[in-house]
């Protein structure tokens, strides 16, 4: 992929608005512990929000100007946010470091997405909480933000696959309206996924 999200990020507004995704703000109660660390975090607007709840949040990205946007946020807001520049499909992470990851709309192609979804489970201790929301394969009908390319977005099948060693306490797969800056305008077809790092109960 070629970085053209710093460019986007290094226009004085914020491309996706400043408020958390709506998904993370209605289930952010079901992180645990301290330590939570936002995959793909752009400009910082959930790990900003996390951080006001009480976590010691960390932001990866890949554009150095998201990152430097997530820092201007937090110091509006009055928190810290540690941040760290890591290309998610290149850089390692460290192993079961954290007590909660996130990722929302964190496009990668798909013979890339396995690979970074693995990364947010490694990261986060037995017990921990991972939280996804990105766009599915049947957005590119709504144009209502995302790629525009199917190749970088998601198959519920694919994700229920990652997912079906883990405890998943939510799955959703369907609409939902997001009004996310200038770029998620609108209704759009997500996929969500919430599991807790322990193993499936099997019969």
């Amino acid at each position: 992929m070629m970085n053209t999200w710093n460019e986007r990020f290094g226009l004085q507004e914020y491309a996706y608005g400043e408020q958390p995704n709506a998904f993370i703000e209605e289930q952010a109660r079901r992180f645990h512990g301290e330590r939570i660390v936002a995959f793909a975090e752009g400009e910082g607007r959930n790990a900003v929000y996390l951080a006001r709840q009480g976590y010691h949040v960390t932001a990866w990205d890949y554009a150095e100007n998201g990152l430097k946007k997530t820092e201007k946020l937090a110091e509006r807001y009055q928190v810290k946010v540690e941040t760290e520049l890591k290309d998610l499909l290149r850089d390692s992470v460290p192993s079961e470091a954290y007590d909660g990851a996130l990722m929302v709309f964190g496009h990668f192609p798909k013979a890339e997405q396995r690979k970074v979804f693995d990364k947010l489970l490694a990261v986060v201790k037995p017990g921990g909480i991972v939280m996804l929301e990105v766009y599915s394969e049947d957005q590119i009908r709504y144009g209502t933000g995302g790629p525009k390319s199917v190749d970088m977005l998601y198959r519920p099948a694919d994700v229920l696959e990652w997912t079906s060693d883990y405890e998943v306490l939510h799955f959703f797969y369907g609409e939902q309206k997001r009004e996310e800056g200038q770029l998620h305008t609108g209704v759009g077809h997500v996929i969500q996924v919430i599991l807790a790092k322990n193993p499936r109960l099997r019969p």
